[in-house]
């Protein structure tokens, strides 16, 4: 632990590849620690990415990280950060294998997991077929006939949502009858079918979805199934070091609506305002003021 960095980053994801490309042209001392396990591997491509619609997202991870060879203050290591403490007005972060990094600052940018259904053939087509995103995804299975699995209030949300790439759009409800009135009102006004039958199964042919089957022995023809897909923290750091000061997040850690080029904006602030907050500190400046989403 000879070297006090500057900044550790936790996560290679989007954002935590925009923040270090941000800190190593600023000539700061950037470790990024990354375990490798972005929540948009499964997809075909990033769809709606400026300069890189529908690149494969192992590609552009790929590409940040050899961009950063340019940058010698800059450190990429594959690991993961386990735990945390303060000493000195330091931030000493202990990874999985053991070792321990000092930095004055700390960018958390370990991503979400989404945790889709559980049901039998999902898996295999996630981020492919089966999507919880149709500005990421809808473009792909345009014009097809679709399905929106969802019940309760998002159900609506989202088959109205869908319906603005294709015009066969069917709304499961998977045993629920709770729609209110006027919400079948409002379906039935855009054309959306609702099939409140038990989903079993979903049904593939050459690695994409063919049909959706039923409980009751029944099947129906669909080329796209959105799901509802809440996101939940990957990493237990995120609560460690809540409200610490010195510490910023960035990505989906921090986002509202998850992506990939908000992910990127979001790394870019981070490291800027990381920047800015040592300037700070070492000339005896007040701090900035920064937006929310960019601190813990």
């Amino acid at each position: 632990m000879d070297v006090v960095w500057d900044c550790v980053i936790v996560g290679g994801g989007a954002a935590g590849l925009s923040a270090a490309l941000v800190l190593g042209r600023a000539r700061r001392r950037t470790l990024l620690v990354d375990a490798g396990h972005q929540s948009n591997m499964a997809a075909h491509g990033i769809g709606g990415l400026l300069g890189h619609d529908g690149r494969a997202p192992a590609e552009l991870y790929a590409m940040g990280r050899r961009e950063l060879i340019a940058y010698p203050s800059v450190e990429v290591r594959t690991g993961d950060v386990v735990s945390w403490e303060q000493a000195d007005g330091a931030f000493i972060l202990e990874l999985a294998d053991g070792s321990r990094e000092s930095a004055r600052r700390v960018v958390l940018a370990t991503g979400m997991d989404y945790r889709h259904p559980v049901l039998p053939g999902l898996t295999e087509l996630w981020g492919r077929s089966v999507f919880h995103c149709p500005f990421c995804h809808g473009w792909e299975v345009r014009d097809e006939p679709l399905a929106v699995l969802a019940s309760g209030d998002l159900a609506v949300q989202k088959a109205l949502l869908l319906r603005g790439w294709s015009d066969d759009v069917v709304l499961l409800t998977d045993g629920s009858s709770d729609l209110a009135v006027e919400d079948r009102a409002r379906l039935a006004a855009a054309g959306i079918a609702i099939d409140e039958r038990p989903v079993a199964e979903l049904v593939a042919s050459n690695g994409e979805l063919a049909e959706i089957a039923f409980t009751d022995g029944g099947r129906i023809v669909r080329r796209g199934l959105l799901v509802v897909a809440p996101l939940h923290h990957r990493s237990g750091l995120a609560e460690q070091l809540d409200a610490a000061p010195g510490v910023f997040a960035a990505g989906d850690v921090s986002a509202e609506m998850p992506s990939v080029a908000g992910a990127i904006a979001a790394g870019s602030q981070a490291a800027a305002a990381v920047v800015h907050s040592l300037v700070a500190d070492d000339y005896g400046l007040p701090s900035q003021q920064w937006r929310k989403h960019a601190t813990v």
